[in-house]
């Protein structure tokens, strides 16, 4: 009898030390991708851990106007980049046109003089990022007359 007691004890004891000792930890959501804080163009965003592929990114700005197109690579979920894009973008003043999905990803943004196109190719376990600045088209309407 001694020994069944001092076993249901000692069983008491270890679960109540057990239970004590682990705390719920709050959930960590795993959905949400930060900002760099350094970039090449400071209103597009790029998520954080992605490295820019210098020899296939160029970049230009005159006068107001600028084209460019900047290579990133990195690892990560391409949902949870599509949500990126989607979340931050608007922070930036751009305008969700729309996502095409197919193998490759095409959100496409615009703003009032400016289109941006961010695609995204995943290869592996690796994403290939590519964000494509450039201005608008201007509307001309000479060009828009019907022949007589």
């Amino acid at each position: 009898m001694k020994l069944k007691l001092f076993f249901l004890l000692l069983t008491l004891t270890c679960v109540c030390i057990g239970c004590a000792g682990t705390q719920k930890q709050p959930p960590i959501n795993e959905s949400v991708l930060e900002p760099q804080a350094m970039l090449k163009f400071s209103d597009v965003p790029v998520p954080m851990g992605f490295k820019m592929l210098l020899r296939e990114s160029y970049s230009f700005q005159s006068g107001g106007v600028r084209v460019g197109l900047l290579k990133y690579q990195g690892k990560g979920n391409i949902d949870q980049v599509i949500n990126f894009y989607r979340d931050q973008m608007p922070m930036y003043n751009w305008n969700l046109l729309n996502i095409i999905e197919f193998n490759e990803r095409l959100l496409n943004f615009d703003r009032e003089n400016e289109t941006c196109i961010v695609s995204l190719l995943p290869k592996g376990n690796t994403i290939i990022l590519t964000i494509s600045v450039g201005p608008k088209a201007q509307n001309s309407k000479k060009g828009n007359r019907a022949v007589k």
